[in-house]
């Protein structure tokens, strides 16, 4: 290739893989393996939508205002300090261009997000593990493995894969603990399935090394949109408005996303169908024999004895039309992710589980 070579840590990213949709063979398929929002977005969404698209030979705001005036006025925020992105996604690569490099590290949980190693390695920045303890990330651990290199802290709370939290004092305590000059990020993504939590707002205002993020993809139901954002300081978000490309998100993505934050009812209701569905699958599976920690998420992760039994289920229910997602890549080889669906797939994962487990034994 004439000498042509990438950057240090490209060729170190192993691709990121999404859930599947289809089996082959199979027509009647439930996807239970990205943690979408069942009952999808609202009305009021959809309403927004037939009256778009009239004006797309013309450029989208570089700014999202109006999408950032939404977002400010819901939760209490200051506009200005709010930054948008294709997802979350796009808004943690900002802070990764923006704060870190070669010969820096970043340091995430055991179990963290599978993006975190990826975004690292994309700066070349040296990805580090922190353990977590029986599938809770540990603040004592990560701030054990933080060094002078540590630039960036990432930390999903609640968490994917594992769907465990940890409390605001030990967020707190892990803020007020990392090395000067290092970012704590407060990944937010199921943030509106815990009631009454403000997904890390409160440390961004008490703290200038705090950045939050959270997305319209999960209980917004805009997981197809792709819209998502951050908050900081002021200094910080001016840092990732230089690295932002000013064109990132179109006028339906911005549009719809407003309507979707302002109907704060919509997510009243998918929280609390969300939580009585989740309880429901969880004890169903822990009658069976196959428990999980208590979730605060829009998915459970279903225990099982060892690898081949948590595989040996996954084939099984392939073979039912039931899509759920294996976790060994993220360390957790016994488990299964098993999103929370309506009622009908989630009687159906429990019933299909149920036989696999009847037919093991």
């Amino acid at each position: 290739m004439s000498g042509i070579q990438p950057q240090p840590g490209i060729m170190d990213i192993d691709l990121y893989v999404g859930g599947t949709s289809t089996v082959e063979g199979v027509k009647d398929v439930t996807k239970l393996s990205s943690n979408e929002n069942p009952l999808g977005c609202s009305d009021v969404v959809k309403d927004a939508h037939a009256k778009t698209g009239l004006n797309l030979h013309r450029y989208p705001s570089t700014e999202h205002e109006e999408l950032r005036a939404a977002i400010g006025e819901v939760h209490g925020l200051d506009p200005a300090r709010i930054i948008c992105g294709v997802g979350s996604d796009e808004v943690l690569q900002f802070i990764t261009h923006a704060y870190a490099g070669v010969g820096d590290e970043i340091v995430y949980p055991q179990h963290g997000f599978s993006m975190y190693p990826i975004l690292a390695n994309m700066v070349g920045a040296t990805p580090v593990v922190a353990v977590e303890r029986e599938r809770v990330v540990d603040v004592d651990a990560i701030l054990a493995a933080c060094t002078e290199k540590t630039k960036i802290v990432f930390v999903a709370n609640p968490a994917n894969p594992t769907g465990t939290m940890i409390g605001g004092n030990d967020m707190a305590r892990l803020a007020d603990g990392l090395p000067e000059g290092c970012i704590l990020v407060h990944d937010g993504a199921y943030t509106e399935y815990v009631q009454g939590f403000d997904g890390g707002a409160g440390l961004v205002e008490a703290r200038s090394n705090v950045v939050m993020t959270r997305t319209f993809s999960k209980i917004y139901g805009l997981g197809g949109l792709r819209v998502g954002w951050g908050y900081a300081s002021q200094e910080i978000i001016d840092v990732l408005n230089r690295v932002r490309q000013p064109f990132n998100l179109s006028p339906i993505q911005t549009a719809l996303a407003e309507a979707a934050v302002r109907d704060q009812e919509w997510v009243t209701k998918c929280r609390a169908e969300n939580a009585r569905l989740r309880s429901w699958l969880a004890e169903a599976l822990m009658e069976i024999g196959v428990p999980s920690d208590t979730s605060c998420t829009n998915f459970i992760l279903a225990r099982f004895a060892d690898q081949a039994e948590a595989e040996a289920c996954d084939d099984y229910l392939k073979s039912q039309g039931l899509i759920v997602r294996r976790v060994t890549g993220y360390g957790l080889p016994n488990c299964l992710r098993i999103t929370v669906g309506d009622e009908p797939s989630c009687r159906r994962v429990a019933h299909a589980i149920g036989q696999f487990k009847g037919g093991a034994r």
